[in-house]
């Protein structure tokens, strides 16, 4: 090689290396940064009446857009700051009995510092189905997931009291369905839970009349801030609404967890449609100091700067209540 190419070559490999060194160092505070940021939500939640977790759901479009993949999920959480995760099966949907797969999402939990606290289970029937065939294999679909949470180390799953067309026949149903399931849950020390989430459920005086006849201490409600529209039109208008403050009040008696949904906020960082000071207000008023998991459906901004600012007011919220 000649002595002036050599000159060249070097200057080239060490102007490289110098690139390559500053790539390094502003990784390196962006980590910082996201691990400072980590660590001041966590001091921040310590001095709150409760913990938090977010719900996968929140980011549904990104997991379904493929940007982001269900393993990657929980690094995503302990980066916003949050305790727990809230996994949904859809998105791991034929993974329930793969223990390699499982044992690499609680490998992975553990890995940034988080509690797998729940899987919310859709698509395997409805437990009120007016069907009672349908509503026995809907029952067994759950099984699966019971097992697969346990092994994760979560506390529950999250079931649907659909299909039901009679109020008083699709109570008795749903009675029937949660007890059997709930019983199975036992053995694998699983809370079995129902969200207000369309149909009667999104209706607290119905789903009171179920619950004051369910006999399992491992069986009860997971109430949601956002989901009391009980009917729909073709384009998901909402037809039929229940009031929230009187459906929350309805269902935490019985609540194992608490879904805070969120939609949009005004300049001052609060929920538009929901007034969340009263909501957490009813929660700590019923004793309850468990995960509130944050589950953001907005569109005016993105899923992570949605997840920051339902993030943000709760503890703003919680700090007034404690």
């Amino acid at each position: 090689m000649k002595r002036r190419d050599f000159i060249v070559k070097t200057s080239q490999t060490s102007l490289a290396l110098s690139a390559l060194g500053l790539y390094a160092c502003k990784n390196s505070k962006e980590k910082n940064i996201s691990e400072q940021n980590v660590v001041e939500t966590a001091e921040t939640s310590n001095e709150l009446f409760f913990k938090l977790s977010l719900a996968q759901w929140s980011f549904h479009k990104a997991l379904l857009g493929g940007t982001m993949d269900n393993l990657d999920f929980v690094a995503k959480a302990r980066n916003l700051g949050f305790e727990g995760v809230e996994y949904v099966n859809k998105f791991f949907k034929d993974k329930a009995k793969d223990v390699t797969y499982l044992k690499e999402m609680k490998s992975r939990a553990n890995s940034e510092g988080q509690q797998n606290v729940l899987i919310m289970v859709d698509g395997e029937g409805g437990l009120a189905d007016a069907n009672t065939e349908k509503r026995l294999k809907a029952i067994e679909n759950h099984y699966k997931w019971v097992e697969a949470a346990n092994f994760l180390g979560c506390h529950a799953i999250r079931v649907n009291l659909a299909g039901g067309v009679d109020k008083d026949d699709a109570i008795k149903a749903g009675v029937d369905s949660l007890n059997k399931l709930s019983d199975f849950a036992k053995g694998s020390n699983i809370n079995v839970l129902v969200e207000n989430h369309g149909g009667f459920s999104s209706n607290g005086e119905w789903m009171t009349q179920v619950f004051s006849q369910i006999a399992n201490e491992n069986c009860g409600t997971l109430p949601d801030f956002g989901n009391f529209c009980i009917t729909k039109d073709k384009d998901r208008n909402c037809l039929e609404a229940y009031d929230i403050y009187k459906g929350m009040k309805e269902l935490l008696p019985f609540a194992k967890a608490v879904s805070a949904k969120s939609y949009a906020f005004d300049a001052n960082g609060d929920e538009t449609t929901i007034d969340y000071l009263r909501v957490m207000e009813m929660v700590k008023a019923v004793g309850y100091k468990g995960f509130v998991g944050i589950e953001f459906e907005g569109h005016d901004v993105s899923e992570e700067e949605g997840v920051k600012a339902t993030r943000d007011l709760l503890i703003k919220v919680g700090k007034q209540l404690s």
